[in-house]
Parts: C-alpha cells; sequence; structure tokens
C-alpha cells in the first residue's frame, strides 16, 4: 500500500499524562508493516469536539488516506469516538466494523461491545478500533487485508474489481 495515515488516540488518562499510549504505536507498527506512512499521531481526551477536530484536520487538511482511532468505543459515560466520528462522516462503511466484531467475538464475548463505526470524509478512510492494546491489533488484523484495495477506489483507482 502507498498510503499515508493518521492514528489518533482516544484517552483521558493518556491525554493527561496518567497513562502510557500503547495502542498508539502498537497500531503505527502494523501500518508501517504493511508498507503505509504515518504521518502525524495524536492523543486527545474522551471529548466529542476534540475528537471530530482532530478527524477534520487529518482529513480536510492532511489529506491523509487513513486515519486509525483507538479508544472511546465502548459503553462509559465518556466513550464517545463514535459519535465525534460519525458528526465528520459523509458515507459509512459498515462492513468493516461488522468484520471486526464478527471476528472478534471468536476472541472475547467483548467484542460485541464495541461500538466502533467506519466510514469516508473525502477521500479518507476513518476506522474506530478499541483502546485496549490487543484489541485495537486485533481489529486492524482483521481488516488490513481488505485496505489496500479500498483505499484505492476511494483515492480514485477506476480498474475492474471484479475477481
Amino acid at each position: 500500500m502507498n498510503h499515508k495515515a493518521a492514528i489518533l488516540t482516544v484517552s483521558d488518562g493518556a491525554a493527561e499524562g496518567r497513562r502510557e499510549d500503547v495502542s498508539g504505536p502498537r497500531l503505527v507498527q502494523m501500518l508501517e508493516e504493511a508498507g503505509v506512512q504515518v504521518i502525524e499521531t495524536a492523543v486527545v481526551p474522551d471529548e466529542m469536539d476534540k475528537i471530530s477536530a482532530q478527524l477534520r484536520l487529518y482529513a480536510d487538511y492532511l489529506k491523509v488516506s487513513l486515519v486509525l482511532t483507538t479508544g472511546g468505543t465502548g459503553l462509559s459515560r465518556r466513550d464517545v469516538t463514535p459519535e465525534a466520528t460519525r458528526r465528520v462522516l459523509e458515507r459509512t462503511v459498515p462492513g468493516l466494523a461488522e468484520a471486526m466484531r464478527a471476528e472478534g467475538l471468536k476472541i472475547t464475548p467483548h467484542a460485541v461491545l464495541s461500538r466502533g463505526v467506519c466510514g469516508i470524509r473525502g477521500a479518507t478512510l476513518i476506522i474506530n478500533l478499541p483502546g485496549g492494546p490487543n484489541a485495537a491489533v486485533e481489529g486492524l488484523k482483521i481488516i488490513l487485508p481488505a485496505l489496500p484495495h479500498g483505499l484505492n477506489k476511494l483515492r480514485g483507482d477506476t480498474s475492474d474489481c471484479a475477481r
């Protein structure tokens, strides 16, 4: 894949320096191993306006192909990443989130509690991943094989999709 990406960690603890961001760096490593250049990373608290603003920055100004968020997809009151993401999406890509939940269920029953969403803003694919390092990595592993094709199409590839 010849694409640029950004990773946004959503965590009150990491944003306040009380907790180390482990998920973000692990996602950077996975993407770089897959040939994706990660040009930006950030950590924000679980605040809808800050999350949405960062997603707009990545899609509208940095114009990355892919944004991965990690964290804020659970059931606690502060988990607002899906709502912040929906604010900025133009179209949804529900199959990615459905696949992560379905395959994740084979690993843990907690996978069905993830409320993560996936979608498109401009020519950027935005994917919400869980905040736990193992869950974030497992989620990305599940969908990573589909990303090159999807990102190429999103960026204007008009070749036939038939196999």
